[in-house]
Order: structure tokens, then C-alpha cells, then sequence
């Protein structure tokens, strides 16, 4: 999966891998078929996208998929120990955004004396301008206008090993951050993240620390 690429138009997502044709899909699907997913131990309905998307999927991925996406209808809530009443994920891993700062990804490379990119990681926001883990005390912080609660560090499982250019595997980043992240049985790399209200976010936008606390992982 790791060599599917996607871009966005305003009405469409865009699916393409070598060797297919683009795959256009609508942004507001018509409802399709109710299927129950599974992520981690979470069940939640979901809908099929269409016979298309999962014909496309499962020939370049070899292996029979279908592809759905949660209506507005579902609601998968966050875990009950981190979040508060009304907080939801999608189909994301377990919370809507994952935070981490340039610094800390700078010197983590420093460590394994490599160049891996942000992109193995799957943060949706990145901060520059502050030192390498800095994010590890921050336990609100506003960015823009929304203000954002940071409940817990990010484990982090084997796809950081795999790169998304060549969907090739190796032993880093967990080698290092086995060494230097771990933590009660896991290593951790970046900040999981909640929202408080809704708005709009861009590239620039001033980040202001309103609560800091201990370090999250303590290493």
C-alpha cells in the first residue's frame, strides 16, 4: 500500500501506482454497502465506497479489498482515558492528529547518522522553531485560532521501517528509538493530539504553548 499515491482536487481523491490507471473518486460518495471495520479493538461502521475502488485495490494489491470511508453518521469515539465526552477519531490510528517537530525528527537522524524524511512517520501537523522534543512537555498548545490537547505520547509500530518510496523495509528508526525512546515496553516518537474546536489550519500559523508538564516519555 505503501506505493499507492493520492492527491486531492476539490471534488475528487485521486488514486495512482504504477502500472494502473488513475482511479477518480468523489469526495461525497453515494452511501454504499454498511460494513463493520475493525481498527485496533475498535469495531465501527463503515461504507463501501464502490465495486471500483475495491477492483482497482485488490488487483494492484494482489489480494481481495474493499475500500470504505465512515459517514457522518458513525462515530468512533477516543479511547475514554485520554479523551473527553464528544472526542472522535476516524479511521485514523487512534486520535485525529499526531504532532511532531522538525528538531526532534533533526535529531533523531543525528543519532542513526541517517536522512530518513517526516513522511515515515504520518504526523498531519509539524512544527518548526522549537527544540528537538520540546512537543514531549507541551500538554495544550493553540495553533491559529484551535486550541489542542496532547494526551499521550505515540507508540510507534514497524511501518516507520518501511519506505514509503520503495515500500522496502529495514531496521531503522526502531533500532534507535529502542535505545534512546523506550519506554514501559515502547518506543515513542511524536505527540498524539486532540482538537478542541473546529476551524481552519495553515502552513504558518503561529503555535503558542498554554500548559506544559512533565516530559512525556521521561527519556
Amino acid at each position: 500500500m505503501a506505493l499507492i499515491k493520492t492527491a486531492l482536487t476539490d471534488s475528487h481523491l485521486i488514486l495512482s501506482a504504477q502500472g494502473m490507471s488513475d482511479l477518480l473518486l468523489p469526495l461525497k460518495p453515494v452511501d454504499g454497502d454498511l460494513i463493520v471495520s475493525t481498527i485496533w479493538q475498535d469495531q465501527c461502521a463503515a461504507r463501501s465506497v464502490s465495486p471500483e475502488a475495491d477492483r482497482w485495490l485488490s488487483h494492484f494489491l494482489k489480494q481481495d479489498c474493499r475500500l470504505v470511508y465512515q459517514s457522518d453518521d458513525s462515530v468512533r469515539a477516543v479511547d475514554p482515558d485520554y479523551g473527553r465526552p464528544g472526542d472522535r477519531a476516524a479511521f485514523s490510528d487512534g486520535f485525529p492528529f499526531l504532532i511532531i517537530s522538525e528538531n526532534s525528527l533533526v535529531s533523531l537522524n543525528a543519532e542513526m547518522q541517517l536522512n530518513l524524511p517526516m513522511t515515515r512517520f504520518r504526523p498531519n501537523l509539524v512544527i518548526s522553531g522549537c527544540p528537538a522534543y520540546a512537543e514531549d512537555s507541551w500538554r495544550e498548545i493553540r495553533i491559529g485560532s484551535i486550541d489542542f490537547r496532547l494526551p499521550k505520547p505515540c507508540s510507534r509500530c514497524a511501518i516507520p521501517t518501511i519506505d514509503p518510496e520503495t515500500a522496502q523495509t529495514g531496521k531503522e528508526p526502531l533500532r534507535t528509538l529502542n535505545r534512546i525512546r523506550k519506554w514501559q515496553n515502547n518506543v515513542y516518537f511524536g505527540q498524539n493530539a486532540l482538537h478542541n474546536q473546529s476551524g481552519m489550519l495553515k502552513v504558518g500559523d503561529t503555535v503558542q504553548v498554554l500548559i506544559s508538564g512533565e516530559k512525556q516519555p521521561p527519556v
